[in-house]
């Protein structure tokens, strides 16, 4: 029943085309500038009949295009250290393959009530402005990679294989915080080690066949041209209104998934 909801979408009428092209768009220029944009993808997708699950394994067939086109500016411009990017992309991508598996084994309401929690953790971060968190040191030179460190970003890989939305927050904040890197080599470590994991995910949820892959496609335009122009203007152009945006659109979405604009409905 649930398979033939989903066939009987028409992803190629032209609204929403449009609607996957631009969301896409916003969300690439989202998670290039900070992250969490992701939660755009979830509202739309799930907002045009996708369950969960699939909405989860489809909004990452764009996140591989996106960070791809990002890495390669910032490694244009000598911003890219691929050693380390190297080094923290192992645990994150054995975590990420761990964190996908236990996503298509979990009970729907039960994954439905995770993203919501998700979502109003990274919330959080975008209210309190999430540069407070990440000014980390001053120096260009990285500090030195613990065992704990390596925990970290495998705990992190987990989430971003189990959920994906907000991974880009926690690992700047990881990434600054904890290993020391600026904020702009940062963020360049950061679109590439998500660019090495997604695929190993996105591979858990093809398997299973949790994948909407036109939608996926054809958001996923959007989502490379988003990446590339975020890359560009980087984070000196600032991020304050697509926060507010994407702000609201958690806020939405999160309304949506523990069911309170139908019982504000139902009062009425």
């Amino acid at each position: 029943m649930q398979v033939d909801i989903i066939r009987n979408i028409d992803v190629w009428s032209p609204e929403i085309i449009i609607l996957l092209l631009v969301s896409g768009f916003l969300i690439g220029v989202i998670n290039t500038l900070a992250g969490s944009g992701t939660a755009i993808g979830y509202a739309v997708f799930m907002s045009l009949g996708l369950p969960p699950a699939w909405a989860n394994g489809t909004v990452r067939i764009g996140v591989i295009p996106q960070t791809f086109a990002a890495a390669l500016n910032y490694y244009k411009h000598k911003l890219l250290d691929l050693r380390s990017a190297a080094y923290i992309a192992v645990p994150i991508t054995i975590g990420s393959v761990l964190g996908a598996q236990i996503a298509v084994s979990i009970n729907q309401e039960i994954f439905k009530t995770v993203i919501g929690i998700a979502m109003l953790i990274i919330l959080f971060f975008i209210i309190f402005k999430p540069e407070k968190f990440l000014k980390g040191k001053t120096s260009k030179t990285p500090g030195k990679h613990r065992f704990w460190h390596i925990i970290l970003y495998f705990l992190i890989g987990i989430y971003g294989g189990f959920i994906h939305v907000g991974v880009g927050i926690f690992l700047l904040i990881a990434l600054v915080a904890v290993s020391g890197y600026d904020l702009v080599k940062a963020n360049s470590l950061k679109v590439f080690v998500v660019f090495i994991y997604t695929p190993f995910a996105l591979a858990v949820f093809m398997i299973n066949g949790d994948i909407h892959y036109a939608m996926g496609l054809i958001a996923a335009v959007g989502n490379t041209l988003g990446g590339i122009t975020a890359s560009k203007f980087a984070i000196k152009h600032g991020a304050e209104p697509l926060r507010w945006f994407l702000m609201i659109v958690i806020i939405g979405f999160t309304g949506y998934l523990f069911g309170v604009f139908q019982y504000i409905f139902n009062l009425f």
